[in-house]
């Protein structure tokens, strides 16, 4: 019996020195106060700073062509909003560094030059391009570094500013790190139809390398604010952007799509012109190629099941069959203007396919896109699309009154 709990003791005390092995704690971490935790970069169109010129003038910096002005968004561990003689001393929670140069790398380890706090970037939340920038080189070129950097996470949004890139990483509301808050706008893609699935480094490398045309988040920056609006239209040939499509616009290439996760219909009574609000609660698209001989055409069939969200006609009971009836007509009439309109754009104004309809003639006719895939977006601008909506009420809230 003594022999036993001597083997238990040298037992425990075996497995207390190896968990002592597993207790070292994070051995090779970082005081957050000790770096520089980036959370967002923005990119624009060369622009020197004051700073930058001092130092060129004193014979600093080193030799470069101004093509790109780079702006990390630093996490500030000090801005904690302390109050002080009743008023208020806030810092901000976030501190933007800039560096103009032609090198995306070199200009990230400039900032070891100026600052104690090395740029740390693992959590690194958001890129936004300006539009002038995707204009004048390929996006493959802009992004190339950050997709080498392992110590870039994949997940990191991309987005295209329609103006200065680094505006949008300013805002005027205290407390708020923009980074976050641009991500936070783009979770909000469940309550409208006018925002894209987020556009991640990783599926951009997979668009960019695909050769077709594709769609990127545009952001505008206003005043310390900044409005999901639209979207940038890339070609898959030369990966520059060649124009936006604006929010209505967009809202009817996700109905083409079918990719919503809700929204609205706003239609109007032919009897009164007073709104009438179609709330989407389900949507979806098939796009079903068609192929002749050498003619290609397309139809596509858009469904949706929603509510009737609101409404300002007063006269007749709203409960009706017949006036739920006209309420999906108008609303069908609606989102086949914005579909129409939308293609339109896509074939004659850009001439590019955005909405994934070289990817159905893929998958459906592979013999027939391997003809047509090297000038797919010029054979698209010419191909017949039809068009087919129906939406259907399934309720009417929680309201019904006669007039």
């Amino acid at each position: 019996m003594k022999q036993s709990n001597n083997n238990v003791r040298s037992l425990k005390g075996i497995l207390s020195i190896l968990l002592l092995l597993f207790l070292t704690g994070c051995w090779s971490s970082n005081e957050i106060e000790e770096i520089g935790l980036s959370v967002g970069l923005a990119l624009d169109e060369g622009k020197e700073s004051t700073i930058e010129k001092e130092l060129e003038q004193q014979g600093g910096g080193y030799n470069q062509t101004e093509k790109i002005t780079m702006t990390f968004q630093i996490v500030n561990p000090q801005g904690t909003g302390s109050e002080s003689k009743g008023t208020e001393s806030q810092q901000k929670p976030y501190l933007n560094i800039s560096e103009t140069g032609d090198s995306i790398h070199q200009m990230s380890r400039e900032f070891s030059l100026r600052s104690d706090r090395p740029i740390f970037s693992p959590h690194l939340k958001v890129i936004v391009i300006s539009e002038d920038l995707v204009r004048k080189y390929r996006l493959e070129q802009l992004v190339d570094q950050q997709l080498r950097d392992n110590e870039i996470r994949p997940s990191c949004l991309v987005f295209i500013s329609k103006g200065r890139a680094n505006e949008t990483l300013e805002s005027k509301e205290s407390g708020k790190i923009p980074a976050f808050r641009l991500i936070g706008i783009s979770d909000n893609e469940y309550r409208t139809a006018r925002i894209l699935p987020p556009m991640s480094l990783a599926k951009l490398e997979g668009k960019m390398h695909s050769g077709s045309s594709f769609l990127m988040q545009n952001v505008i920056p206003t005043n310390g604010e900044v409005k999901f609006s639209g979207a940038a239209v890339i070609t898959g040939k030369t990966k520059k952007l060649i124009g936006f499509l604006n929010e209505e616009e967009m809202e009817g290439l996700t109905w083409i799509t079918g990719k919503g996760k809700g929204g609205l219909v706003k239609s109007f009574n032919t009897a009164t012109n007073q709104p009438i609000i179609y709330e989407v609660k389900t949507m979806k698209s098939k796009i079903t190629p068609h192929v002749n001989g050498n003619n290609i055409s397309f139809d596509v069939k858009i469904e949706s099941e929603g509510r009737l969200s609101e409404n300002w006609v007063v006269t007749g009971e709203t409960s009706e069959n017949k006036f739920l009836k006209r309420a999906e007509k108008a609303a069908e009439e609606e989102v086949k203007r914005m579909v129409n309109n939308v293609g339109e754009k896509m074939q004659k104004d850009y001439q590019v396919d955005v909405a994934g309809f070289g990817n159905r003639l893929r998958i459906e006719h592979p013999k027939v896109w391997e003809k047509v895939k090297k000038d797919w977006d010029q054979t698209f601008s010419e191909v017949p699309i039809e068009y087919n909506v129906k939406l259907t009420i399934m309720d009417y809230g929680s309201s019904s009154f006669k007039n």
